[in-house]
């Protein structure tokens, strides 16, 4: 049985990578094969390898190569568009979404697809990450970072995935502000006011290892 997800974040820096190679581990450790593939990736080394892609091949069950993983690296860790625009490329939902479809064609246990910044970045001119999402047709998984603002950037973004006909599944709150205040009625409201399961509640963890938080995810909500 084949399940897979796009990882979508209610803004940039909100831990999606994190939350991935989470899941993945996790998965792993229940004995589901996973995959995961990052279609945009801006900000790489000299190599042109992003580090969030290089860890979602490091976690993930699957061999793949670099490429299929992340398929468009673009130099500049800026958004998307731009940065594309600077090396006089185009991005297009359709041929990210043929990419992604090579991996799913895999038919790993779990496939993961990360997207990039928040859920409206811009692809062109004309096309948002959400376009992917819809030609691939998938669910989502909200990644949360628990931090000030957090309740209306969650909601809002969560308003935006179902008008725009897509599914949320499940949401992940992700602790990347260990000094928030009121964390616990910031969690109480979104829990209330989302109408899907929380999947996990990922505390602080410093320095930054997803291996140590994997008995947080309840797979049950999503396999």
């Amino acid at each position: 049985m084949s399940k897979s997800y796009f990882i979508a974040g209610t803004d940039t820096d909100v831990g999606k990578t994190f939350v991935s190679e989470g899941l993945l581990l996790a998965a792993n450790a229940a004995g589901l094969s996973t995959a995961g593939v990052k279609p945009i990736a801006a900000g790489c080394d000299d190599n042109m390898h992003n580090g969030d892609a290089l860890a979602l091949q490091r976690s993930m069950s699957l061999e793949l190569s670099y490429q299929q993983v992340n398929p468009v690296a673009l130099k500049e860790a800026i958004a998307p568009h731009i940065a594309a625009a600077h090396e006089g490329r185009r991005l297009r939902a359709s041929q990210l979404a043929g990419y992604c479809q090579g991996v799913l064609m895999r038919r790993a246990d779990i496939t993961l697809v990360e997207g990039a910044g928040g859920w409206r970045v811009p692809l062109n001119s004309s096309e948002t990450m959400a376009d992917l999402v819809r030609i691939l047709n998938i669910e989502v998984i909200l990644v949360v970072g628990m931090r000030l603002g957090c309740i209306n950037h969650a909601l809002l973004t969560a308003e935006a995935i179902c008008a725009d006909g897509l599914k949320l599944k499940a949401w992940v709150a992700n602790r990347v502000d260990p000094q928030m205040s009121c964390y616990g009625e910031n969690l109480s409201t979104l829990q209330n006011m989302l109408a899907v399961p929380l999947l996990a509640e990922i505390p602080w963890v410093y320095p930054s290892d997803p291996s140590q938080v994997i008995d947080k995810y309840d797979l049950s909500y999503i396999y």
